[in-house]
């Protein structure tokens, strides 16, 4: 079994199997919620820089870690997270960009080892999502599985005026809880949701 600790942020502890991720009003600023309603991860893209950027702080306004996009304009590339208080590379978001599924794996920054994987349910509901008037207001969901394809937990979205929506770990034994909750707020943002 994988020690997910070596993929441990320094400023933030999430303990919690469930968090409720909630977009501004202003588009791609969002804060991720505890079970007892805690502001405990904020995220927000900064505007106007060639890579997508994305710093994280924790519900104090720490910096804790920062997701940034490989290239610009990465659409369909990939994102790695930095540790904000040690400088250390821990994770790599790569996207396979589809019309019919979203598929995003978690890799280890250094190996590019597999860790997990965040996959849209449904392909019809992502072709409708993609090209059909107003298909943005169609709820995501989407499955998390480890790196053998064991399901791990979900993110579902919810009808509202600005994406709300709800991440469930079921077993976080094999896979780092900390990514797996940035990547949920990194896939809404440049995809668009």
């Amino acid at each position: 079994m994988r020690d997910t600790r070596e993929y441990d942020i320094q400023g933030i502890e999430l303990v919690d199997d469930r968090y409720t991720v909630e977009q501004g009003l202003i588009r791609n600023k969002y804060r991720a919620l505890d079970a007892g309603g805690n502001t405990v991860l904020k995220g927000k893209q900064k505007m106007f820089k060639l890579k997508e950027e994305f710093p994280f702080t924790d519900g104090d306004g720490n910096e804790v870690f920062t997701v940034k996009a490989g290239g610009i304009m990465d659409v369909a590339g990939n994102y790695v997270l930095s540790d904000a208080q040690t400088g250390e590379d821990l994770v790599a978001l790569d996207n396979d960009y589809s019309l019919l599924r979203d598929t995003w794996t978690i890799r280890d920054a250094t190996t590019e080892e597999k860790l997990a994987e965040i996959n849209s349910r449904g392909a019809m509901v992502t072709l409708a999502r993609n090209v059909v008037p107003f298909g943005e207001w169609i709820p995501h969901k989407y499955e998390i599985t480890d790196a053998e394809g064991a399901h791990v937990g979900s993110i579902s979205g919810r009808i509202s005026l600005r994406d709300r929506y709800d991440i469930t770990i079921d077993d976080a034994s094999t896979v780092p809880k900390e990514p797996i909750v940035a990547a949920a707020m990194v896939i809404d943002a440049i995809q668009g949701n």
